[in-house]
């Protein structure tokens, strides 16, 4: 039996230069674990509240102090003696503690920072690596990552309304291989992007923001950078869109706009919720895309549905706004068929336990799970270890640049081989897209 001896929270910077949390957690065995919360750019309206100070003179309003003191107060107060293995049990006395549906009493930074450093030490206790002591004897399977190597959106000051373009290295034997693909992928679009005269810094979540026309010049440079890279588009590699919609969607006109268009002057063309399920389609079938996240805004409920009538058999379709890595939320969306995969983000939901919940009903239901980052993030790998031990088979987490997002990947390169022979790579996305596959 190992107790909880002391509960400690700071305030910390996230990879945007933002203030995040960071909790420590000590037991009376000496074990002493830390974890560290991300926070969104583009966030769902049901998301769990990021508790924020809203002092302008304090990081702009940014700080978490507030937070930090709920943890080092009420937090510590309830786990301190506690049994540090309990991790059910003591998440669900922190979701008491707060005592409201969306977490904004005490703050879902604070309480999942708590409740991850908790697992953390857990695993230190038991002697277990993470991902075996969230996921037992039967975790095994490395994910297909989801690459953005292309910015736009709230992500990148540029000109398209999409928010993130991605690669999926699927078609590999180990997870090394299909990591080798991404970066190899990554510095080929860097070098196209250079000789074509293009910016090439990178945005939030590592990946380049060029001043791009159009989404399909973007898509038009991956295939192209797949190629250069000695590798086959569709069979070896396949893309990935995260429209974002919710960011361009005007609930008075129920219309997508693009909007970045309009404030720089430029031809922009408003679309129908109808229109847009027709334009993502005619992208799936001009291109080797067999995911697309966020193609309706989430509160496009009737959309969502025609979309996956339309798309549903041939495409992943991810709902992560709509769905909020929220229990209440992705049933709505099975009874009504909506999607067939949900973005799974912690901090949407506030605690590892209804994280893992959510998960289940999603694998229960043939709904894939697709384990994700934020796009304000901390060189914290929780993540890596959480895929693994969910066995998802598919992984957001950024591009092939910012230690922030390679830390998640350098942490799977270390389960693999930890794993060894047992280690299974593979794609848990059963779509194609519309293209065969050769």
């Amino acid at each position: 039996m190992s107790y909880i001896r002391t509960v400690k929270g700071r305030e910390i910077l996230d990879s945007r230069g933002n203030p995040t949390l960071e909790v420590e957690v000590a037991t009376d065995q000496n074990i002493i674990a830390k974890a560290s919360v991300p926070s969104g750019a583009s966030t769902g309206e049901h998301e769990a509240v990021e508790l924020r100070d809203g002092d302008p003179r304090y990081y702009f309003g940014k700080g978490v102090t507030v937070a930090v003191s709920h943890i080092n107060g009420l937090i510590a107060q309830l786990l301190i003696g506690e049994h540090v293995c309990d991790q059910e049990r003591l998440d669900r006395l922190l979701i008491e503690a707060d005592g409201t549906h969306n977490k904004s009493k005490l703050g879902a930074n604070a309480i999942l920072a708590a409740s991850l450093a908790i697992a953390r030490a857990g695993a230190l206790t038991a002697k277990l690596p993470l991902f075996r002591y969230i996921g037992g004897v039967h975790a095994h399977l490395l994910p297909c990552p989801m690459m953005n190597i292309i910015n736009g959106g709230a992500h990148a000051d540029n000109l398209l309304d999409f928010q993130e373009f991605m690669i999926r290295p699927k078609g590999f034997t180990h997870f090394a291989d299909a990591l080798r693909c991404g970066s190899e992928i990554f510095h080929s679009l860097k070098s196209l992007l250079k000789a074509e005269g293009h910016v090439t810094a990178v945005g939030d979540e590592g990946g380049f923001a060029p001043r791009l026309n159009s989404n399909e010049q973007a898509l038009d440079l991956i295939v192209q950078a797949i190629e250069v890279a000695g590798y086959k588009a569709g069979s070896q590699v396949s893309l990935a869109l995260d429209c974002a919609a919710s960011e361009f969607f005007d609930r008075t006109s129920h219309t997508y706009l693009e909007k970045k268009r309009k404030k720089v002057g430029e031809i922009y063309a408003d679309r129908t919720p109808g229109e847009q399920i027709d334009y993502l389609m005619k992208l799936a079938k001009a291109y080797p895309i067999d995911t697309i996240e966020d193609g309706l805004a989430e509160w496009d409920w009737e959309g969502w549905s025609h979309l996956t009538e339309q798309l549903g058999k041939h495409v992943q379709l991810i709902g992560d706004d709509i769905f909020v890595t929220n229990p209440k939320f992705l049933n709505k969306g099975i009874e009504k068929g909506i999607g067939n995969a949900i973005l799974i983000k912690l901090n949407q939901i506030g605690t590892l336990t209804e994280t893992l919940e959510t998960i289940r009903i999603a694998q229960t239901h043939g709904y894939a799970a697709i384990i994700s980052h934020r796009s304000g993030e901390t060189e914290d790998s929780f993540i890596a270890d959480l895929a693994v031990a969910a066995n998802t088979g598919q992984i957001k987490t950024g591009s092939l640049s910012r230690s922030d997002r390679i830390a998640k990947y350098n942490r799977l390169l270390a389960i693999a081989l930890e794993l060894e022979n047992t280690a299974l790579y593979q794609d848990s996305n059963r779509f194609h897209g519309f293209r065969k596959i050769g």
